[in-house]
């Protein structure tokens, strides 16, 4: 068999799982080092994405995480509602990914067993770009039908658990772990730099998990230096 027919059975088999390839390669681009760990290099579109958080440090950072991805699937007219029962998400921060804050619809409910009915609900609905829901548990149940909302309207669904009591199996494509890391000085200047994180993709489905340090400069993903060494060192002597 032939590359190209193992690359369209490939693409068959991922389609019958739920994956729809998204072809859109503003988005591979801004992913940067990222895209690689993903079937045939390309982000999982129409899917659920499960984020572990611990505190609100690394709430804030898996939300700027995020924040960098939705850059590309909101494009320039897209919505994204955020549902929350304890927002932690700073809506003028979005600016900092090119992304204005009044493109987002917030609802913040009072109970978070609301938060799950209200998130399968606007997973049916294919005028947004995404969904991201806070809530601290997730069974397989919840998550099979919220997966199951997105294979129909092809919305991607962001689930952001934070200190949850028990880590199970869900039907979620990925898992993921954010971490901030230290940003440093923009050419010396005082103030805050570029964002940066330790990215821990635990799990992908027909994937390749792994870490990277990243940070977020020029509207993408990059690598930070000292990892792009480590990385043409292992290159080097894997050749």
């Amino acid at each position: 068999m032939d590359i190209v027919n193992i690359q369209r059975l490939q693409s068959e088999i991922l389609a019958l799982q739920g994956f729809k390839t998204n072809g859109d390669k503003v988005l591979d681009f801004i992913l940067g080092p990222l895209r690689h760990a993903f079937p045939n290099s390309s982000f999982p579109t129409a899917a659920i994405h499960e984020f572990i958080t611990e505190g609100k440090e690394t709430s804030a950072a898996t939300s700027g995480f995020i924040a960098g991805i939705l850059t590309s699937l909101m494009k320039n007219s897209g919505t994204t509602m955020w549902i929350s029962a304890s927002r932690k998400l700073f809506p003028p921060a979005l600016k900092s990914f090119g992304i204005e804050p009044d493109r987002f619809v917030f609802v913040d409910l009072h109970k978070e067993k609301d938060v799950m009915w209200a998130m399968d609900e606007a997973l049916k609905c294919d005028a947004l770009s995404a969904v991201v829901g806070e809530m601290q548990e997730l069974s397989f149940t919840e998550s099979r039908r919220l997966q199951l909302a997105v294979e129909k309207s092809r919305v991607t669904g962001f689930v952001l658990r934070t200190n949850p009591r028990r880590i199970s199996t869900t039907a979620c494509v990925s898992r993921w772990k954010i971490n901030p890391v230290l940003s440093e000085p923009i050419d010396g200047m005082p103030g805050l730099g570029f964002p940066q994180w330790k990215v821990e993709l635990l799990r992908i489905r027909n994937g390749k998990p792994g870490s990277w340090n990243i940070k977020w400069e020029g509207g993408k993903f990059k690598l930070i230096e000292e990892d792009i060494i480590v990385a043409q060192e292992q290159n080097r002597y894997a050749g």
